[in-house]
C-alpha cells in the first residue's frame, strides 16, 4: 500500500505533497528535519491521505495535486476530512 499525503505546518501554514509507503515514519523524517524542502519549516501535521495499490499510483495522485497550484483546492482535499 503506498500513499499519497499533505502535510502542514504549524509554524507557517503551509502545505506539503508527497507520497510514501510509510506514512508514519515519513511524517517522523519531515518533523526531525530530514527533509530538505520541510526543514526548520515544521512543526508538520498529516492533514489529508489517499491510498493506493502502487508507489506509481501515488506518485501521479502527488502530481495530480500539486499541478492544480491552488491552496483552494489543496483547502477543500483537507475539509474532506480523509486522514488517520
Amino acid at each position: 500500500m503506498f500513499f499519497t499525503y499533505i502535510l502542514q505546518s504549524q509554524k507557517s501554514k503551509k502545505f506539503y505533497t508527497g507520497h510514501t509507503e510509510c506514512i508514519e515514519k515519513r511524517l517522523l523524517r519531515h518533523n526531525g528535519g530530514k527533509v530538505t524542502a520541510t526543514r526548520n519549516k515544521g512543526p508538520w501535521v498529516l492533514v489529508y491521505w489517499e491510498n493506493f495499490e502502487t508507489r506509481s499510483e501515488a506518485n501521479r495522485r502527488e502530481f495530480e495535486i500539486k499541478s492544480m497550484k491552488s491552496r483552494f483546492y489543496i483547502e477543500k482535499l483537507v475539509a474532506s476530512g480523509r486522514t488517520i
